[in-house]
């Protein structure tokens, strides 16, 4: 029987490549013919230990059937620079030296598995198809796993993007209960993220206020059209109840642990309280006013400001911008009244990019 009838029904041809690395010509010829004899086709043999990385980054690999003893770097040093690679093949020592140090230290180094010298031929063409078989499953897990990977990465942004959306359109409906576009929440949520970033948040920190500050007026859904879309002063119990929205807006959003909720929570609450203690719903006076309230208060009265409304023309953007400057300190926080001005050219091109259809950008933003 000679070594290809060996094959135990193995397809050798699917397999990756297999080198053999031994100091002894002899050897590697003969294994090398063992091997193309037992159906394995693509097969390369080496006398020379300081060639292998070479060939390797050339042809990846398999399986390394290799000697321990060689000069210049002997097996383990081999064993450990294959090791570095990031898809190692399995290594197969062909060894002499068959006392339990040499394997313990070959086995730890990485090698997989151990054939004696002199060698059987069926033992060996055994222990090759057990390894690359090994190996191919290796592979194909691998493979699965990035496939997986690639799944659940697209179906969680597919799920981010979905709550993306509902958040939107929630604060949509509320701005259109006011008789608003879904542009203001746009505009406003894209200032609040320039002045958060310009405050020091992170890129991720400020992507969450510009995804949670779209829910700042959520709790209108509460409020009865009488009260919201009445177009002159409210009296003091109706200004009472419109008041209500910002509480209702925070329950509406709490009970949920996640970022953006958590963020939109203490926006919708807190983006009416003023930094003189004068706001609603519960009087918080400076830094008792959560960062994202303080930033979104200041985008939300400027834009409201520059926009029309049931009961107020637009103001052009200088007015705006003198009535931000005389809240300094009353109203807005000081220091991001002084980063919003610094900001200004951003702000402008949002207000721009973003205007209302048939508004005269030049004359509210120029």
């Amino acid at each position: 029987m000679n070594a290809a009838e060996n094959t135990l029904d193995f397809d050798s041809r699917a397999a990756g490549g297999i080198v053999v690395l031994d100091d002894e010509p002899a050897n590697v010829s003969l294994l090398v013919q063992l091997l193309r004899e037992g159906g394995h086709e693509d097969v390369h043999g080496l006398n020379d230990p300081r060639q292998l990385m070479a060939l390797l980054e050339r042809h990846p690999i398999d399986l390394l059937l290799l000697d321990l003893n060689m000069p210049y770097l002997d097996g383990y040093q081999i064993i450990g620079q294959v090791q570095s690679l990031e898809h190692p093949p399995c290594v197969l020592v062909l060894t002499a030296h068959v006392d339990r140090d040499n394997r313990l230290r070959a086995l730890k180094s990485g090698a997989r598995d151990f054939v004696s010298k002199p060698f059987d031929a069926e033992e060996l063409l055994a222990r090759t198809r057990n390894l690359i078989e090994m190996r191919r499953s290796q592979v194909s897990l691998r493979q699965q796993n990035r496939t997986l990977e690639t799944h659940v990465r697209e179906r969680t942004q597919e799920i981010h993007d979905t709550r993306l959306e509902i958040i939107r359109r929630l604060g949509r409906a509320a701005e259109f209960r006011d008789n608003e576009t879904g542009l203001h929440i746009i505009r406003m949520s894209k200032i609040s993220q320039i002045v958060g970033r310009a405050a020091g948040m992170s890129e991720a920190e400020a992507e969450v206020l510009l995804n949670a500050s779209p829910m700042h007026d959520i709790g209108k859904i509460g409020i009865p059209d009488r009260i919201l879309l009445k177009p002159g002063k409210l009296d003091a119990d109706e200004w009472c109840v419109m008041q209500s929205h910002a509480r209702i807006g925070a329950d509406l959003l709490d009970g949920h642990d996640a970022p953006l909720l958590a963020m939109a929570r203490d926006i919708a609450l807190t983006h009416h309280e003023k930094w003189d203690g004068g706001g609603y719903p519960d009087g918080l006076r400076a830094e008792q006013i959560p960062l994202v309230g303080r930033i979104v208060a200041l985008a939300d009265v400027f834009d409201a400001l520059t926009s029309v409304r049931p009961y107020k023309a637009a103001w052009p953007v200088e007015q705006a911008l003198d009535h931000i400057r005389a809240q300094r300190g009353i109203h807005f926080d000081p220091y991001l009244t002084d980063i919003f001005m610094d900001c200004l050219d951003e702000i402008r091109s949002i207000c721009h990019q973003f205007a209302e259809p048939g508004e005269g950008t030049g004359k509210l933003y120029g």
